[in-house]
């Protein structure tokens, strides 16, 4: 008697459960908005090294190593803090001579090359083209790059978050209004990464620093920062 009545109550719950899995979804809208803000960068990323190549590993290193503390120096000249300057490479190669391509044979040692490399922020961009060519003149022979920043870039993108969600709401309410219906609460907000400007690289090398010349012209230009995000409005008739 027990199991007729629970089939029962079963066979008379699954018309419910169907006719609840058959109802249309709720009405939504999704669109995806986008801001964007100006902003000059106030910081200079410069990556500047010394290349030194000897017959030893140990004396291509030690001459290296030289020059790279000339640098260093030069940077604390420069009062650039110590929290602004890390060494971002080292590097101890071997060289070898391969012979011509007509006339290939086994490879020959021919000594060893040395490369250490720095990365430095400097906040006083008045002075960046005075800086570079102070580093060169120290015994740096590689600028390896230089990009731009800019210092309070959480609070901008911020900003350009609050334009992408007014942009969306703005899209969402004409989308709305077209179909008869009003705007509803946020089901579902995404951010979606936007990438950043490409790096600027004015300097591939500079072999010498000529004391009577100029400081190195640097143009900082503005950067874009943008900021976009999908949202999902429901629909109210």
């Amino acid at each position: 008697m027990r199991a007729l009545l629970a089939a029962a109550c079963l066979a008379a719950a699954l018309p419910a459960a169907a006719r609840a899995d058959d109802r249309p979804p709720a009405p939504s809208v999704v669109v995806t908005g986008e801001g964007m803000i100006s902003a000059a960068p106030d910081i200079g990323v410069v990556t500047s090294g010394v290349v030194t190549t000897a017959a030893s590993a140990g004396a291509a290193l030690k001459a290296n190593a030289a020059a790279m503390s000339a640098v260093i120096a030069k940077l604390k000249e420069a009062k650039v803090e110590d929290r602004d300057v890390a060494t971002s490479g080292l590097t101890v190669q071997p060289q070898y001579d391969y012979g011509s391509g007509s006339a290939p044979r086994a490879p020959k040692l021919m000594g060893y090359e040395v490369r250490n490399t720095v990365t430095v922020r400097a906040r006083d961009l008045g002075r960046l083209g005075e800086l570079i060519d102070g580093l060169v003149g120290a015994g740096s022979n590689q600028i390896e790059g230089l990009t731009f920043d800019v210092s309070d870039r959480s609070t901008k993108l911020d900003d350009a978050r609050k334009q992408a969600i007014a942009d969306a709401r703005r899209k969402a309410e004409l989308y709305a209004a077209g179909v008869g219906a009003k705007l509803g609460a946020p089901l579902a907000i995404d951010e979606m990464e936007v990438g950043g400007d490409e790096p600027i690289r004015p300097f591939v090398q500079r072999a010498k620093a000529m004391d009577a010349a100029p400081a190195t012209p640097i143009a900082r230009g503005e950067q874009e920062l943008r900021a976009r995000v999908t949202i999902r409005w429901a629909l109210e008739r």
